[in-house]
């Protein structure tokens, strides 16, 4: 369901700092009660938990209320967990009370079909006359970590760090993992939701409160679906604009979960491959493991930004050295050459029988002498040819009687970390849960520890493709909308190809010239008018593929063959499609060899009108070679989705190719999708291929418009 206006960040900070509590249905028999109850106690919640039922004087050792009304104070907000049949009785009591901040735990609502659905509508239209706010139904509730408030229904185990992570589930049994997961690795979070159904508040609604929240810097989602594509995209944009990355573990890859995503919310998941290329485009981090989810996360919550890709490795490890020489490579990052003055430094620190490069292996020798590690990344840190460095180093584990030495240690490399002029990334070999002396160790000298190697660097990767995401919109306009609708009228269905040609020509999209012939004289006659050689297309918006019916015929250069090839589509069509309506045969010139491209439009159910771009020709079908963006788009991201494809060096003359002009190609597939946003609501599909290109000439070579059954008339400006 749709987020309702007055679901604010404003609305949402009074929402998750209540001063009291009210749980409702408590009761010493149901484990969802007493695990709540005990979470407040436990995490020294200092407001008044009241106990509702009206059933008990007692439960949970203190005082029941038989219900909402019986109790004198105002109550911030109501923890529902009574059974569904009694739901609405609780709702009106809220009402009566001036209860506006609900959260309902109860289930038995849309996630079990056409019933719970109609239920859930009754609970909503409720809520909304009376000014109440719902998180759930169907939900575990919340952890507000950073001023410790937690109205939620699982086991919650003391102490949760308080630290930079936002985390928003659309999944209640993963959240308790997602603090196990934050407390062994030494991941402070800010804050923990479990969204429900999203009956009322929704999940971008969660996103934008925490964009606003000055205690979280990163924002952590574990997706089963977009509900709000367009929310969710102004929301996505707001956070880059704001600085705040977004991580996401979306899942629906295949076909199996995409069900089970179905089945379990009752909402739409999108095809992965726009929704990949959605996310990359609003500047959200996609993720593809809990791990890394969290891992990422923590990177960017407690790093300083990330300059550039030249990285710096000190480590007392060789094996290591290889293992992130070789993931460096995978994630793009680079390995310069130190300066010559930090060579000549570092010659004076480690052992004679290390070799000094980067990365740098100080060796075992750090078993003899403790200070080696950090005196080498003291000086690494100096180098000006860095952007940032990874120091591979462990937390310690055990406390030894005398804990002076490790402190001592762990506060001169903290000092390093604080006053160096680069950030330092503190990494874990492995992803080893780090032991309760550890996290002391730590959290005393304000370190940040990343788990493992393998989850280190795909977050490095990750942290840095944000950090060049940001800058870049930082200087970019946001691409602007038609102001007006294309001229003519769109029709129906599907357009043959002349007809979907003149319609882009109409609207300034290069297009190759063509003539349309009634006979085969027409079509010499155009071959002479147009220049041989000629190629002869058969029009009809009842066939979908020409070639396939023996419709196209390339090559003529005389125009007897014209006049052969025309009588010869003819009878191809009679033989092999006799029930095709045809408009003619279209003549068009030949062009020389160049790059074929393919430009596709189509209109994505949740994303709406959606680009892409590829080889054309043939390549379509062997290659899948193709980069995707969500319209609109301006030039220069058209560019860059050319560079994208793998076949990109084909477009800047490789093989022998006349280099292709990026900016005629950028400004020609623009026009297509300038087009394709004026008669959006009409528009199902357009494609081009292919379109061709040679040096600075583009032109389309082949078109397909299909528009909706229900289609009308464009306004005419």
């Amino acid at each position: 369901m749709k987020a309702k206006p007055f679901v604010t960040p404003e609305r949402l900070r009074r929402f998750f700092h209540p001063q009291n509590v009210a749980l409702v249905g408590a009761t010493d028999k149901s484990r969802w009660s007493v695990f709540t109850f005990a979470n407040l106690k436990s995490m020294n919640f200092p407001g008044e938990i009241y106990c509702v039922n009206p059933n008990r004087d007692v439960v949970h050792g203190q005082k029941a209320y038989r219900s909402l009304l019986e109790i004198e104070e105002p109550i911030d907000l109501a923890y529902v967990m009574v059974s569904t049949s009694q739901i609405m009785q609780v709702m009106d009591e809220a009402a009566k009370k001036q209860i506006r901040n609900l959260v309902l735990l109860t289930s038995g609502f849309s996630e079990i079909g056409r019933e719970g659905s109609e239920r859930e509508r009754e609970l909503v239209a409720f809520a909304e006359a009376h000014d109440q706010v719902i998180l759930g139904p169907n939900g575990n509730g919340f952890i507000n970590v950073t001023a410790q408030l937690t109205p939620y229904g699982l086991p919650i185990t003391p102490p949760v760090k308080a630290g930079p992570v936002g985390v928003v589930l659309q999944s209640g049994a993963l959240a308790s993992s997602i603090l196990t997961l934050a407390q062994v690795r030494n991941v402070g979070l800010s804050f923990l939701v479990s969204m429900g159904n999203e009956t009322m508040i929704s999940a971008t609604d969660v996103i934008d409160y925490l964009i606003e929240d000055e205690s979280t810097r990163v924002i952590a989602l574990f997706l089963e679906s977009i509900r709000q594509p367009g929310e969710f995209a102004r929301v996505a944009r707001k956070a880059l604009e704001r600085g705040k990355p977004i991580v996401a573990l979306k899942i629906g890859r295949s076909e199996e979960s995409a069900r089970t995503a179905m089945a379990h919310t009752g909402a739409l998941v999108g095809d992965d491959a726009v929704n990949d290329a959605v996310f990359r485009q609003l500047g959200v981090i996609r993720v593809d493991s809990l791990e890394d989810l969290l891992t990422t996360a923590g990177l960017l919550g407690c790093t300083p930004p990330l300059a550039g890709r030249r990285m710096g490795v000190v480590t007392p490890s060789g094996g290591a050295c290889d293992i992130l020489s070789d993931r460096a490579q995978d994630e793009g990052i680079e390995l310069p050459p130190f300066a010559p003055e930090t060579t000549a430094e570092l010659k004076q620190i480690v052992p004679p029988f290390s070799t000094v490069h980067n990365p740098l292996d100080v060796t075992g020798y750090v078993v003899v002498d403790r200070t080696l590690l950090l005196r080498a990344l003291s000086t690494v840190a100096n180098d000006p040819g860095l952007d940032f460095i990874v120091c591979l180093t462990e937390p310690p584990r055990v406390k030894p009687d005398d804990p002076q030495p490790m402190y001592e240690q762990f506060d001169n490399l903290a000092r390093i970390v604080r006053e160096s002029r680069r950030p330092i990334v503190l990494f874990t070999n492995t992803a080893i849960d780090i032991t309760p002396f550890g996290q002391e160790v730590i959290d005393r000298f304000g370190l940040h520890f990343v788990g493992g190697m393998e989850h280190g660097m795909t977050a490095l990767g990750k942290a840095l493709w944000w950090h060049e995401k940001r800058a870049r919109a930082q200087t970019e306009l946001p691409p602007a909308e038609p102001r007006e609708g294309a001229r003519g009228d769109t029709g129906v269905g599907e357009w043959s190809e002349y007809r979907a040609r003149l319609f882009l020509q109409e609207h300034g999209v290069p297009v190759v010239p063509g003539l349309l012939a009634a006979s085969a004289g027409e079509a010499a006659a155009a071959a002479r008018e147009l220049g041989l050689p000629v190629a002869l297309k058969v029009q009809s918006s009842d066939i979908a593929h020409k070639s396939d019916i023996g419709g196209v015929v390339l090559n003529l250069r005389s125009e007897r063959e014209v006049e052969e090839a025309y009588q010869t589509i003819l009878n191809n069509v009679r033989q092999r499609s006799p029930a095709s309506r045809v408009e003619g045969v279209l003549v068009s010139p030949m062009r020389a060899a160049g790059t074929e491209l393919l430009v596709g439009i189509v209109k994505d159910p949740l994303w709406g009108l959606v680009l892409a771009v590829g080889l054309g020709g043939v390549f379509v079908e062997v290659l899948k070679d193709t980069s995707l963006r969500m319209l609109p788009v301006d030039r220069a991201e058209i560019k860059r989705m050319l560079e994208e494809l793998r076949g990109a060096a084909l477009l800047k003359g490789a093989r022998g190719r006349t280099p292709a002009d990026l900016d005629q190609v950028a400004e020609a597939i623009y026009r297509v999708t300038r087009v394709a946003l004026s008669v959006s609501d009409q528009l199902q599909a357009l494609e081009i291929n292919p379109l061709w290109v040679r040096g600075t000439q583009v032109e389309a070579l082949d078109a397909l418009i299909k528009w909706n059954e229900s289609s009308a008339a464009v306004s005419k400006p």
